[in-house]
């Protein structure tokens, strides 16, 4: 199967089995799920606390506070994630949320552990770099 990855800043069209196709598809898709979800959840809940609100059950109640201090930090974690290129943020979320090793995300993206592990380490730095001059 073919696919069309960017590599550096060109467009470059590869021949990768068909798992590998879908899992990194599974990995944009989860990444534009996530800035979608940012949006679509303006308050920050998830969503089993919407559908324990829609069954007319008592759903986890934040004050006013709490829900504004929630979504800054959605804000902020996003901040950070925009600063990332794509591959990092790729790479990143794949290992975070995904729960991919480094060595399968190298399989996946078809590169080095060590580039994997060097785009990872450079999103950690980002969000370290970020919150310590925060507080």
């Amino acid at each position: 199967m073919e696919i069309t990855i960017k590599i550096n800043g060109r467009m470059t069209v590869v021949e990768v089995s068909a798992e590998v196709a879908e899992v990194m598809d599974a990995g944009r898709r989860k990444a534009e799920n996530l800035s979608h979800e940012q949006r679509r959840h303006w308050d920050g809940r998830e969503f089993d606390e919407y559908i324990v609100a829609a069954e007319g059950l008592m759903p986890c109640q934040y004050t006013p506070e709490e829900l504004a201090c929630q979504q800054e930090t959605l804000d902020e974690i996003f901040s950070v994630l925009d600063t990332c290129t794509p591959t990092q943020r790729e790479r990143f979320l794949l290992f975070a949320l995904d729960g991919y090793t480094y060595t399968e995300i190298s399989r996946m993206c078809n590169c080095s552990k060590v580039a994997v592990h060097q785009s990872i380490k450079a999103v950690r730095e980002k969000f370290l770099k970020f919150f310590s001059q925060e507080h």
